[in-house]
């Protein structure tokens, strides 16, 4: 058994298909197929079920996976240590991103990282800050941005706040509280709202808001991008309530959005989070790129 086989392995079960396998490793089929043949016959098991139109892992090989990944990260960790300690970064740094991020402007980042680092792959992956805390728990992601409601902690990472924000209410430019200095909760707790998905914090801080006000309000359109709440606002399906640096930008160049500071509105954190045990040379490079090197990790 070697490294390269527990990879065609990995590449199989992620595609279900020995073809695209073998194109994500850049070899031909044939090789990729008889490695895996080879591989089953040592292990005296099955790791996939084949047929003319399926590939699916095998119980063996599902058990199999999950040692095999781990196998590929350490060796991957190890590589990237070994040039760390001559200087140079290399390996992945796999990066979570909440969609309403506006304490970085991420972009910007990630380009001086890659001028200070180009040997390191970088991935994103966007999502909701509790499934993207979870996956730097887990270790499938490197560091995260998250925005959490204030009071609120992700918990097993170490953390950083970048910025604290309060929401500002969004409404088209021809409802009657478009032109209000400012606006209470009570004051649009009968109005139909657009939000987040139920569950997510990005919909938690508007909930636990008015739940502490002690008002109920209804959520007619549910939305995981915050760009299709703002098109369906304006388009006066409902009104929402959301984090004022990252909708100021996009209300600025829309004449039909107008915002409404709310005095008792939600507030929110964003924070930087990365892994608790022995992050990575990458992880430890971004960290620099970022300026919280060294900083305390619960300021």
């Amino acid at each position: 058994m070697d490294l390269q086989q527990l990879r065609y392995v990995v590449a199989v079960a992620e595609t279900r298909n020995f073809t695209r396998a073998a194109e994500r490793c850049l070899v031909v089929q044939s090789s990729l197929s008889h490695r895996i043949a080879n591989l089953e016959r040592e292990l005296g098991v099955k790791l996939f079920a084949r047929s003319s139109r399926r590939v699916e892992l095998t119980s063996a090989g599902e058990a199999f996976l999950v040692g095999a990944r781990e196998c590929l990260t350490a060796a991957d960790r190890a590589v990237a240590d070994a040039a760390a300690a001559t200087g140079v970064v290399r390996g992945t740094l796999a990066v979570g991103v909440i969609v309403t991020t506006a304490a970085v402007d991420v972009p910007e980042v990630l380009q001086r990282y890659r001028a200070r680092h180009p040997d390191v792959r970088v991935l994103l992956r966007a999502g909701g800050s509790d499934e993207l805390a979870a996956a730097v728990r887990r270790g499938d992601l490197d560091i995260a941005f998250l925005g959490l409601p204030e009071g609120a902690r992700p918990p097993g990472v170490e953390t950083l706040a970048l910025d604290r924000d309060e929401h500002v209410l969004v409404v088209p430019t021809g409802h009657r509280l478009a032109g209000a200095a400012r606006v209470t909760l009570l004051d649009i707790a009968d109005e139909t709202f657009v939000d987040f998905v139920a569950g997510t914090p990005a919909r938690a801080q508007s909930d636990q808001a008015f739940a502490a006000a002690g008002l109920a309000r209804d959520v007619a359109y549910e939305a995981g991008v915050a760009e299709l709440i703002t098109r369906l606002v304006a388009r006066d399906l409902g009104v929402a309530l959301l984090p004022s640096a990252f909708v100021r930008p996009l209300a600025a160049g829309d004449p039909e959005l107008a915002l409404v500071p709310v005095a008792d509105g939600p507030r929110r954190v964003e924070y930087l989070a990365w892994g608790r045990f022995n992050p990575s040379p990458a992880t430890r490079a971004m960290l620099d790129v970022l300026g919280v090197r060294g900083a305390d990790p619960e300021d």
